[in-house]
């Protein structure tokens, strides 16, 4: 009965380790394989601007060697308060433009302008072909104020990206976040765009070629969403976490029941 005893033990441990044992190691997958073996060479890129759409905010100032002439092209600073903060010092910040619906601006002194599609260099000659008329080698400078993109999945630090510069691409956004887990694909990377009439489109990047530095999608635009998609090795561990509980739960089960059973036997034998 002994022998029966420590064998049904065994057995049970036996399944319990089944159940829980559920471990393969992370293969890492190196970006850019098709030139691994090259020391020195010259990628594909294309020259991009993230082109203006309804909704953005410009910040827009104009300059020149007579700041009264260009006074009048410059909204006023303004002091941020609200009824939260009416008794905190806040110092003055620009006012920004807001892209309308029908990609206008409405610009001091010159009016509606049609900013959507340009992009803020191409807004910058625009303005000063303009201001130009009256005002002697003005200076207009634009930037972007509301540059977000979102980087989520198999990434160290899921975030929101506020972004400084207008080239900003998938490779800096993945630094931003701490880049790839070990189970992120390298030959799956989702980016999800919003286009200026509402719909979305999408593009899987695989980061192993260089090909991927000639995609549109190569360099991201405001609003953009970024998604590492999990390997099969984190999938997997996923699902079985989901069942993790459960298993434990049966595992638990069988132990209680076997050791009822072994108490019994005991006390059988030494009867």
């Amino acid at each position: 009965m002994k022998h029966l005893c420590i064998a049904v033990s065994a057995g049970i441990l036996s399944i319990a380790a089944g159940l829980t044992s559920c471990s393969t190691p992370a293969q890492t997958l190196p970006q850019f394989q098709d030139i691994s073996s090259q020391t020195t060479g010259q990628l594909p890129m294309k020259p991009f601007m993230a082109p203006i759409k309804p909704d953005d905010e410009l910040m827009i100032t104009v300059t020149s060697l007579d700041p009264e002439a260009t006074a009048p092209y410059n909204l006023p600073a303004v002091n941020p308060m609200t009824h939260d903060i009416i008794t905190q010092n806040t110092s003055p910040q620009a006012q920004t433009y807001t892209v309308n619906s029908a990609g206008d601006i409405q610009f001091p002194v010159l009016g509606k302008i049609h900013v959507a599609g340009l992009d803020i260099e191409q807004i910058a000659d625009l303005l000063e072909s303009k201001i130009s008329k009256t005002v002697e080698k003005p200076v207009v400078t634009v930037r972007m104020a509301n540059f977000t993109v979102a980087v989520g999945g198999e990434v160290r630090i899921p975030q929101q990206i506020r972004v400084k510069r207008q080239r900003f691409s998938v490779l800096d956004a993945l630094a931003e976040a701490g880049d790839m887990t070990e189970y992120g694909k390298r030959d799956n990377v989702l980016v999800v765009r919003e286009n200026a009439d509402g719909t979305k489109s999408y593009e899987h990047l695989d980061l192993t070629k260089t090909d991927v530095f000639s995609s549109p999608m190569f360099y991201l635009q405001p609003n953009d969403y970024v998604y590492v998609t999990p390997n099969a090795i984190k999938q997997a561990n996923s699902r079985y976490n989901q069942n993790n509980a459960f298993k434990l739960s049966v595992i638990s089960t069988i132990v209680s029941a076997a050791s009822v059973v072994a108490s019994l036997v005991i006390a059988l034998t030494v009867k």
